[in-house]
């Protein structure tokens, strides 16, 4: 059974929100409507936002039978309401106490208006099916899924730097250093690895010069990265006060570590091309590749740092079990080690690990001098993106429950 429209007239009253339709609504199924079992008009006004019913309109009953092929005739004066907001109003046939024919998935007319500073509109009038409203619901949400992350970076850039800066400062308050410290910080951190892997442990027949290019280079990703994800699961407790706020975007919490991380790298990074001038490297030209890296490796970092700082705040225990794994997936990429000692069938199983992924771009590009390999490259970036992607929606979907649990 199915039913088909035709528009007469559809108008907007702006002075009474009122929106007076006009149409015949065609009987298209095999059996006749009959009047005596209830056949009748009707609207229901929905919410888009909620999808909150607010409205069940009055019923046109028909004077008579309809066969297949012929029309109703309805006329409909629909109220919008004065709240603010996107409406929908969904015109349909329907059977008192027994069903609404458009939940049974047959065509109805979807009228589209919105409010918005006492000001009504109408949007467009068209003949939908609820499967086709799922398709495009489902279209839009993998839309605000794939942009409203950005935005959100974007829109908050301001609040990110403030955030960025007095996160930095904050650690360092106080002390002789201050500051200095972001610097000394990776720096002492990287020698301590050296002394332990390049010295202590250190081969017969290696260069120790090599080996500290070799895993120097290692560590810078790693560096940003370990920063992040070890202090998420706790930065929601951390920033409680403002997790109460109702006004204040606390999506920016995790990405603030994300920022400071990269600051971190950043003064590494300039410590390590002044290193290499300093044995006689050099600076290759492929240096100019690292922007390259450091998109999706921050992309990465900021989809992990969603799904840490969202899931710390309802399991406690994973600020002391992420210390942990980081520790294991350190020692999982052939950071402090070479890639040769890897067996074929370890390489490839590591080979996934995209701070591997990481570690060999960082080694081509500064030691090698030749551009990360493309095949790896961007199925790093597209891992990257839908880690991002996923970790917004995680933190998206749970940042609601924040405020009742901490």
């Amino acid at each position: 059974m199915s039913a088909d429209y035709m528009i007469v007239n559809d108008e907007l009253n702006a002075a009474t929100r009122t929106i007076h339709i006009e149409l015949l609504v065609r009987n298209e199924s095999s059996e006749p409507w009959l009047a005596s079992e209830g056949f009748a008009i009707s609207y229901h006004l929905y919410d888009v936002e909620t999808g909150t019913l607010i409205a069940d309109g009055p019923r046109l009953h028909l004077r008579h039978d309809f066969k297949p092929g012929e029309a109703v005739p309805v006329i409909l004066d629909i109220a919008v309401p004065p709240e603010d907001g996107r409406y929908q109003v969904v015109v349909s046939p329907m059977r008192e106490d027994v069903c609404w024919y458009y939940e049974k998935g047959w065509p109805f007319l979807l009228v589209e208006a919105s409010t918005e500073n006492d000001v009504t509109t109408l949007g467009r009038v068209r003949v939908a099916t609820s499967a086709l409203l799922r398709r495009e619901r489902e279209l839009r949400a993998i839309g605000r899924a794939l942009t409203y992350p950005v935005l959100t970076i974007w829109r908050n850039r301001g609040l990110i730097r403030v955030m960025v800066r007095r996160d930095i400062l904050g650690r360092y308050r106080g002390s002789f250093g201050g500051s200095f410290w972001t610097a000394m910080n990776p720096l002492l951190l990287m020698l301590t690895y050296f002394f332990v892997f390049g010295i202590v442990l250190h081969r017969a027949g290696e260069s120790r010069s090599q080996f500290a290019m070799y895993f120097l280079s290692g560590m810078l990703p790693w560096l940003a990265f370990s920063e992040a994800a070890g202090r998420s699961p706790t930065v929601m407790l951390e920033h409680r006060n403002f997790v109460k706020k109702l006004v204040f975007a606390v999506e920016t919490v995790p990405v603030n570590l994300v920022i400071s991380g990269l600051v971190t790298e950043l003064f590494a990074v300039v410590l390590y091309c002044l290193f290499l001038l300093a044995v006689g490297h050099g600076l290759p030209p492929t240096v100019l590749w690292l922007p390259a890296l450091l998109v999706p490796q921050l992309l990465f970092t900021a989809g992990v740092s969603w799904f840490l700082a969202a899931l710390g705040v309802f399991v406690r225990d994973l600020g002391q079990i992420i210390g942990y794994i980081l520790t294991l997936w350190f020692f999982l990429t052939p950071i402090c080690y070479p890639e040769t000692s890897l067996g074929p069938s370890a390489t490839l199983v590591l080979s996934k690990n995209p701070i591997y992924v990481l570690v060999r771009g960082y080694r081509a590009i500064f030691l090698d001098g030749h551009a990360p390999a493309f095949g790896a490259l961007w199925k790093l970036w597209l891992l990257s993106a839908v880690v991002f992607v996923l970790g917004h929606a995680w933190f998206y979907k749970l940042r609601k429950s924040f405020a009742d649990i901490i």
